[in-house]
């Protein structure tokens, strides 16, 4: 919430507001119109205009410095890009590209290519967001970045994931048997928390991480 974004699970997140099967792949193939309608609210007009806060903006600073080393993330919303990360493993897609369900080509998420919606490719083929789907895999090339991340950390920070969205929640204990040490950013307790966690700051995100950076 800290860049104006609720989550999607938890007690006031956005599947109490919006029908989760929007973003079933089967759903969606089936009925593009209505489901555009929806992730068009969501992901663009909504989540378009949130910035990146203090906690985006010292990871970006730590991998230009090369303290940090990869960036894991679930989230879609691009904010670790327009902090300035270059190079996020983004574990479930972004949603700046569209992709043609037919051929798999990319084009670039703008206004004018959403303006009739659903949005077409160039040759009049239905465009999806190039993010995960219910129903879809995650991306090869970024479960491989991933996997490789965690295996070889000396350290991994966990920043304000329940831990309950797999297979992304298996990258930590992955780290952890691997002997990382495990530093968990969260404002509630996790499943982590008690089981693989070596040092627990129990803050926001964004005053997590200004204060860890007041420390480097």
């Amino acid at each position: 919430m800290e860049s104006g974004i609720p989550s999607f699970r938890g007690e006031n997140g956005l599947w109490h507001r919006y029908d989760p099967q929007i973003l079933e792949l089967g759903y969606f193939l089936r009925n593009p119109e209505a489901s555009w309608e929806v992730i068009k609210e969501i992901f663009y007009d909504n989540f378009g205009h949130a910035e990146p806060n203090i906690a985006h903006k010292t990871l970006a600073y730590w991998e230009e410095v090369g303290l940090l080393k990869a960036l894991i993330t679930q989230n879609i919303d691009d904010l670790h890009y327009k902090a300035g990360n270059r190079e996020p493993i983004e574990y479930h897609g972004n949603s700046r590209m569209l992709v043609c369900t037919q051929t798999g080509t990319r084009y670039p998420a703008t206004e004018d290519r959403l303006h009739s919606l659903p949005p077409l490719s160039d040759e009049g083929a239905l465009l999806k967001p190039d993010f995960v789907f219910f129903g879809e895999g995650i991306p090869r090339e970024a479960a491989g970045r991933a996997e490789h991340a965690a295996r070889t950390a000396d350290v991994m920070l966990i920043i304000g994931t329940t831990g309950e969205v797999y297979p992304a929640a298996a990258l930590p204990p992955m780290a952890a048997q691997n002997r990382a040490t495990i530093i968990e950013i969260n404002p509630e307790r996790s499943g982590y928390t008690s089981t693989i966690t070596d040092l627990f700051i129990q803050a926001p995100a964004g005053a997590a991480m200004a204060a860890l950076n007041g420390l480097v």
